[in-house]
């Protein structure tokens, strides 16, 4: 989702790049010694230590430190009903476990044992986007696949946005893996200035730079967290070339996603992902016409929704933050400056994808999937098929 705004800023920053300030006393933006260790022996312990790292260089938003901290944590669901299975869950750029907490909580209502992993350089303060490399991410996921290993009879994998191609790069070289759950997969960006990052970040610090007021995500990206985004990028591409995928996968996606090329992901689902119990989620009007996939529309003025977003798939209507009635409310939409303060002042808004501009309408960022139940129950049905 952060990506949402990058070929402009992308512009804007080689342009502006005199004004640009390399240091800001902010103590969001400033970058912390090091990263914090994620390959500890047991999942708990990994849970504290992080904990403990936290404490010592997150910037917190609110007085509700605890609140913060179990959002920007990984978690471990535990079923009542054990199935055997289990799920590792993994968020994407400028995110953090929060973005799967209703994802989650349908998993272990089904039986999965359930994890979430916190991608090195996330959850602190948005400059330490400035340390990771794509080794570091990489190094989270198979180290946590190892440990949920012995702990799952079938060990499926899910990740959102950069965390879709992490995983979907770990699942292709392991064939242990049962199968892919996929939301808004970042295989290809929207951008092609994206391409560009790596040696934009030795001229430009930030691709951009806002008030940091979420505490469940950043919403500032330093150029390097663009960069090692990229990465992924080059990565899953190259894993995907000329292959075919026989596990099962679910792939969810929104037409009106201003971050990722759709069209890639698609392409992929369609001609090399091949087990028959696949299932695509579509959230918008043109219909695909190809197989196994379920198109919802997102043409809901009823719900002031105008079309889908990159994040929209993951929280359901009910969710507290970012639910249909969510205190989170996302006016950094792309419009301008003046339907921005509208927004925020709390005018009616409707609901979009980043950068949608509609005559006489002031606009907000979708945040929830109105289909959130129908897209589990899909899902369920993929992952049942393999049972």
């Amino acid at each position: 989702m952060i990506l949402s705004c990058f070929r402009h800023v992308f512009i804007s920053s080689i342009v502006l790049l005199t004004a640009c300030s390399q240091s800001n006393i902010d103590p969001n933006y400033q970058v912390s010694e090091s990263l914090p260790n994620y390959s500890q022996h047991n999942f708990q312990q990994y849970i504290t230590e992080t904990k403990e790292w936290l404490l010592a260089h997150r910037v917190f938003k609110t007085d509700d430190i605890e609140k913060e901290l179990q959002a920007n944590l990984p978690f471990e669901l535990i079923p009542e009903n054990p199935n055997g299975d289990a799920v590792l869950l993994v968020h994407g750029l400028g995110d953090s476990p929060y973005s799967f907490t209703d994802v989650a909580k349908h998993l272990v209502s089904q039986g999965y044992l359930v994890r979430t992993v916190l991608l090195p350089g996330h959850g602190s303060k948005a400059g330490d986007l400035m340390l990771p490399t794509e080794k570091d991410w990489q190094g989270v996921v198979h180290h946590h696949i190892g440990l949920l290993k012995p702990n799952s009879n079938k060990l499926w994998l899910g990740g959102y946005s950069t965390g879709a191609n992490l995983v979907t790069s770990e699942a292709l070289h392991d064939d242990s893996i049962e199968g892919l759950l996929l939301f808004s997969p970042a295989f290809k960006p929207d951008s092609s200035a994206v391409k560009w990052a790596n040696l934009a970040s030795y001229l430009v610090t930030w691709a951009d730079q806002d008030p940091e007021t979420n505490y469940t995500r950043y919403n500032s990206l330093p150029m390097h967290g663009a960069a090692v985004y990229y990465d992924t990028v080059k990565t899953v591409q190259a894993d995907l070339e000329h292959i075919t995928y026989n596990k099962p996968v679910f792939m969810m996606m929104s037409e009106g996603d201003s971050v990722i090329d759709t069209v890639f992901p698609i392409n992929v689902f369609q001609k090399q992902f091949i087990n028959e119990n696949n299932q695509l989620i579509w959230l918008g009007e043109d219909d695909l016409t190809i197989p196994n996939t379920t198109r919802f529309s997102m043409k809901r003025p009823d719900l002031h929704i105008i079309n889908g977003s990159h994040m929209g798939l993951l929280f359901s209507p009910d969710n507290v933050e970012y639910g249909a009635e969510g205190a989170i409310i996302i006016c950094n939409n792309g419009q301008t400056k003046e339907q921005e303060e509208a927004c925020e002042q709390g005018e009616d808004v409707w609901f979009s994808s980043y950068g949608w501009i509609e005559e006489g309408k002031t606009l907000a960022r979708l945040t929830y999937n109105p289909y959130f139940q129908q897209s589990m129950e899909k899902l369920d049905r993929v992952m049942n098929s393999e049972r």
